[in-house]
């Protein structure tokens, strides 16, 4: 548990040929306006992100990032701990032909590898906050991160969801681990989120969790100015089995009565000028 950084970065080197093989990144090469389904559905509550220097935190191999660079940003920067991840993502953005700067560092390091108040927006994508053990480290790395004037963006898996217990045969939906921040849960999984031949060559996960009144707190003590959440249905994969249903878009959302559960959430707060 003391070295969960070590943990999670095996585990994540190990997704990457797998998420390299179904991510569908050739849809980049042959589309020249292709987006992301995480930025498709995010751009009506983003806006407009042209002009503006943008880093994308925990961006993995990268479909978020280039996407993000489609959208006419004056320039867009990716930080992510793994270095599979990041080459696998640069070859990504010359595939697309977009100008992306990737940078190897762990979250709470960024600050130290990118520089203090560079961007306009700070965009952070669903999964990365159950990452970290500390959701107010991470809100002080954010505020430090933008300029006066500046945006966090992020829309996240809802802390319910993360609280659940795994896909269950019966299709009912058991509160199985913590809601509030805590020590982190180790997991081993020998599958990631999407479909894949094999298994993991690193299987073990430690995960934390934060509750959302915890999150909101973070970003407000860090100085930032909360303007926007909303709670969301739906989530690009499908976490919950048999329970869930795709409804178009790569979301998916409880089969029944989907109202029932708050699965993301979008966040947004200004920097002050």
């Amino acid at each position: 548990m003391s070295d969960y950084v070590a943990v999670n970065r095996a585990n994540w080197d190990s997704r990457v040929p797998h998420h390299v093989a179904a991510y569908g990144l050739e849809l980049f090469r042959d589309d020249p306006e292709h987006l992301s389904g995480v930025v498709r559905f995010d751009r009506p509550r983003l806006g407009s992100v042209e002009g503006l220097d943008v880093v994308h935190l925990q961006c993995h191999i990268g479909t978020d990032t280039v996407s993000l660079a489609r959208l006419g940003a004056r320039s867009v920067t990716g930080l992510d701990f793994s270095a599979p991840a990041l080459a696998a993502a640069a070859e990504l953005a010359a595939m697309a032909g977009v100008n992306v700067d990737f940078v190897e560092s762990e979250l709470f390091r960024a600050v130290e590898a990118l520089g203090a108040g560079r961007f306009d927006l700070v965009y952070t994508g669903i999964g990365a906050l159950c990452w970290l053990p500390d959701v107010r480290r991470w809100a002080e790395v954010v505020a430090a991160l933008l300029r006066p004037g500046g945006r966090l963006f992020m829309r996240e898996g809802h802390p319910v969801l993360w609280a659940l217990d795994d896909p269950r045969a019966d299709g009912l939906l058991v509160l199985a681990y913590p809601y509030f921040e805590t020590e982190g849960v180790p997991f081993s999984e020998p599958v990631s989120y999407v479909e894949h031949a094999g298994t993991l060559a690193s299987p073990d996960i430690v995960h934390f969790n934060h509750g959302l009144a915890e999150i909101i707190t973070a970003v407000m003590d860090a100085g930032l100015r909360l303007v926007a959440i909303e709670e969301h249905d739906s989530v690009p994969w499908n976490p919950l089995g048999v329970a869930m249903e795709e409804i178009g878009g790569g979301e998916y959302r409880l089969r029944e009565a989907p109202a029932r559960l708050p699965v993301t959430y979008t966040l947004q707060a200004l920097k002050p000028v």
